[in-house]
């Protein structure tokens, strides 16, 4: 789950260099919070949060299937 957030964030950004992703796991859950530099803050929320909506989506689908409960939180570097 993680190399699929930090391919497709790296992806969006302007600087993936940058962006610094922390997991934090306990049992039955697993939480990434993303730090990146402000200005690529917006490509990552997208138009009215799509983008971040739709990553939380994919990571909850994939969590399901390890039957784990996933989160996704953008943070301040």
């Amino acid at each position: 789950m993680e190399e699929f957030l930090r391919y497709v964030i790296s992806s969006l950004v302007e600087f993936p260099d940058e962006v610094v992703i922390k997991k934090t796991e306990s049992p039955g859950r697993v939480a990434f919070h993303v730090a990146a530099r402000p200005s690529d803050m917006p490509r990552i929320i997208g138009k009215g949060g799509t983008t971040v909506r739709a990553l939380r989506t994919l990571l909850a689908a994939s969590a399901r299937k390890r039957e784990i409960s996933a989160s996704l939180e953008l943070v301040e570097p």
